[in-house]
């Protein structure tokens, strides 16, 4: 097996190649999902396995249409101008319409099926390692995808295929995960966290995250001065606007 270190980071098996971002891509959700079924064994699930089926299929079909929605809309000119646009939309995708996507297909799930207890804690620390490793196959794409920054000064910098030196946006994101993962177990530990709360710390530490990040990547702009992502990042922390007003709705009783 031979791995090339130019963008794109190129597997070759034999006669065969691939990309290492088609292999993160599927890493990704097979380690993600591994993590999920040790952690549901390990800590048990107050919900019947039955409901978790259900919501687990209603967060990947909410997944996988929010993904390509808000993928598609992300460069809106070229959606219009495409002359498949389904095939445009479904070829774009992006991870944080997923999120929005699948909270809201979890939220009808769970609410034609009469599901009343909290369902995102146990896929939190699954979600992270998904990324994370989904990340890494980002990155070695450099240019190739969109999913890198704006040309930069910054000692941070890095060629990733075009000669100009970029801020590595899949780095940056990867290095906030980690410590993200950290700060989540340290919540755990130190606050006696009300069911739930772990899922929603995650989504508005990520959606403030991604808000920010794009002010660093090359966007279609719309005309209020943001990019879709940051507006769809704005929909999400407007959901969860209660519970940043009150953060004690999240905590029980805290402790040292």
């Amino acid at each position: 097996m031979l791995i090339n270190s130019t963008f794109p980071v190129i597997i070759r098996l034999g006669d065969a190649q691939l990309t290492l971002h088609a292999v993160t891509e599927v890493l990704s959700f097979f380690v993600a999902y591994r993590y999920y079924v040790y952690l549901k064994r390990r800590s048990g699930d107050a919900i019947s396995s039955e409901n978790r089926l259900w919501i687990i299929l209603g967060a990947t079909i909410g997944a996988l249409l929010g993904s390509r929605l808000v993928g598609g809309m992300e460069n809106f000119p070229a959606l219009l101008n495409s002359t498949h646009p389904l095939t445009y939309l479904y070829l774009n995708k992006t991870i944080l319409g997923g999120f929005l996507g699948g909270i809201w297909g979890v939220e009808l799930v769970k609410l034609a099926i009469g599901e009343k207890r909290k369902s995102g804690d146990l896929f939190v620390y699954p979600i992270l390692l998904g990324l994370i490793i989904g990340r890494i196959g980002c990155f070695s794409m450099g240019v190739h995808e969109e999913t890198y920054g704006l040309p930069t000064s910054s000692f941070l910098g890095m060629d990733l295929g075009d000669g100009l030196m970029r801020h590595p946006v899949s780095l940056y994101e990867i290095v906030f995960l980690l410590l993200l993962w950290m700060g989540l177990k340290q919540c755990e530990k130190r606050l006696d966290l009300s069911e739930g709360a772990l899922f929603k710390l995650l989504m508005i530490a990520y959606f403030c995250f991604r808000f920010l990040l794009d002010f660093i990547k090359p966007h279609y702009t719309w005309p209020i001065g943001l990019s879709t992502i940051q507006m769809v990042s704005l929909v999400g922390l407007l959901y969860y606007l209660p519970d940043m007003i009150k953060p004690r709705r999240l905590i029980k009783t805290a402790y040292a």
